[in-house]
Order: C-alpha cells, then structure tokens, then sequence
C-alpha cells in the first residue's frame, strides 16, 4: 500500500501542472471575472446615478425575518448552485486533463525512455497502471473538488461584501445556504466518477501503451471513423445499427466520460420547477441511482479489460 500511495504521489508530482495549477488558475480566473463584474456594476451604476438599497440594513432584516419556510429553501439552495458552480466549471478543465493525461499516461514514458528505469524497480506493471488511474480517477477530481469549494465560498463572501456597502445585509442570509452539505455531494460525486469514467481512462490508457506514435490519433479518429463508417453502412441499408445508439453508448463513453455529471443520463429525473428541485436532483441520493443502470457496469468491466490490455502491453511493449 506504502508503495502504490508514492506511485500516485510521484504521478501527482510529474503533473503537477494539469492535476493542481490548472484548476487554481481556473479557479482564480473565474473570481476574477466576477470580481470585474462587481466593479462593472458600481461603476455603471455611479454613472448613472443607480443605487443598489432597500432602505438599510433594518429593512433588510425585517425583510429577512419575513422569510417563509419555502422562500428561505429557495434562497438557500439558490446559494448552493452559486457555490457548485465553480466547481463545475473547474471540472471541465479537469476532464481536458484527464483526458489528455491518460493518453499520455504510458506512450510518454516508452518516449522517453524513463519506461527502462521503471522497470529496473521491483515494482509491478499492474501497480504502475492501477496508480495512474487512481491519479486521474480519484486524485484529480479530489483536487477540484477543495478548489472548486474554495473558490465558491470566495465568491460568496466577496458578493456579500460588495452589497454590504449599499446597506443590503445579507450576512444572515448566507446561513441558509449549506456549505457543508455542498462538499459533502462534491466528495461524495467521486466514487461515481470513478466508475463512469472508467471506460475512456481504460480506453485511452490502452491507446497510449499499443500506438507507436500519435496515440491522439488511433484514440480519436478510429471511433470516430467506425461511426461515420456505420453512419454510411446504414445509408446504404446493409446494416441495421442505429448511428445514434454507436455515439452515445460506444464512442461518447469512450472518448467523454472523463467529463463529470455524464452519469446523470442513467437516473430517473433531472431538473424542478425551482432552485431547491433542481438542487435536489443532483443530490447525491439521485445521482447513484446510476449504479442501478447496466450501461454503467458494462463499461466498468470493459474497461477492466482494456486496463489488463494496456498492462500486458507495457511489460511486453518494445519500440527498440
């Protein structure tokens, strides 16, 4: 055990870049932008004369108390989107690593050579494999899970301050939002993610231990060409494989489901009539009903396959 959590470590170590600076960066790029929009918004509001009260913080607190039960649910849940949203839009970028990050997971270290001292260590090939997938699978959306949370409770706080200036006391409001709760689904999200983005991981990993070069190529173009290939043979009617069902179930789950959230196509019901619906339908209670569906499980054991495939290509891979 002592020995895969360095190999993660070391892993964390050579991508540091994709795995820690990517989502920081991100993650301080959309405070930034936010901020531009609350500086935005007092300047044009100063210019012509807008001034953003409701007659002072008395007012306001009067007005909070007034809160009925369902409008305080509404504002409190309308405050944990606002703290996910970072994280969702930091977990695209990590989806671009991951993906990219597999696919040079085992090519890179054939490239350079650094595949020959590796091996010179009594350390195993199923190990070596298993820790990079435990880097992209576990590690990475760990990481933007802590920035992603980081950064939504900057962003309320930095909200709060720039309406505490026009006498809008929202200080209390923000106790109705759940900053706990929100990071507890974020976490909990990682074990599904796990097991959804299983397939482009094996997928991908696998292209990178067999392609003697461009591994981007075989990885992207041949799926892509079988679909178009199907697409014709059904044009000209000597198949009967419906296109639709090849891009969702093969290729889009072999090239996208390093891109979170996917697993929301295989539970009962998304969406509401308000922020509180919404919110709980991207609850952690709904998102593993996904476990329920065979489309998961039949990707975790194809990608199980494909991760034994790229293992034994690197204990007996040589482009000497």
């Amino acid at each position: 055990m002592k020995t895969f959590y360095w190999l993660v470590k070391r892993e964390f170590w050579e991508n540091r870049g994709g795995f820690l600076w990517a989502p920081v960066i991100t993650g301080g790029v959309f405070l930034l932008l936010n901020l531009m929009g609350i500086v935005t918004g007092e300047v044009m509001g100063g210019r012509h004369g807008f001034n953003f009260a409701f007659g002072g913080a008395d007012n306001n607190m009067r007005l909070l108390q007034k809160l009925d039960t369902q409008s305080a649910e509404a504002v409190g849940a309308g405050l944990d989107m606002m703290m996910c949203s970072p994280a969702m839009i930091i977990s695209i970028v990590m989806g671009f690593v991951v993906f990219f990050y597999c696919l040079g997971a085992l090519y890179d270290d054939r490239r350079d050579r650094s595949l020959l001292f590796w091996k010179s260590l009594p350390i195993s090939d199923t190990a070596t494999v298993l820790s990079k997938v435990a880097a992209a699978t576990v590690l990475a959306p760990l990481i933007t899970v802590i920035v992603g949370a980081l950064v939504g409770v900057l962003m309320m706080l930095m909200y709060a301050i720039a309406l505490s200036f026009h006498s809008v006391s929202v200080w209390r409001l923000l106790l109705l939002a759940h900053p706990l709760q929100v990071i507890a689904n974020l976490v909990g999200s990682i074990p599904l993610y796990l097991l959804w983005a299983l397939p482009t991981v094996g997928w991908l990993m696998l292209c990178s231990a067999w392609a003697r070069n461009k591994p981007f190529l075989w990885a992207v173009v041949l799926p892509v060409a079988v679909g178009i290939a199907l697409g014709w043979f059904n044009l000209l009617g000597t198949v009967n494989v419906q296109n639709s069902w090849y891009w969702r179930n093969v290729a889009g789950r072999i090239l996208l489901s390093v891109f979170p959230g996917g697993w929301y196509t295989q539970t009962p019901h998304i969406g509401g009539h308000g922020p509180a619906e919404v919110l709980s339908s991207l609850g952690l209670l709904n998102a593993y009903g996904a476990l329920a569906s065979p489309t998961l499980w039949i990707g975790v054991a194809t990608a199980a396959a494909m991760l034994a495939a790229a293992t034994w290509l690197r204990r007996w891979r040589d482009d000497s």
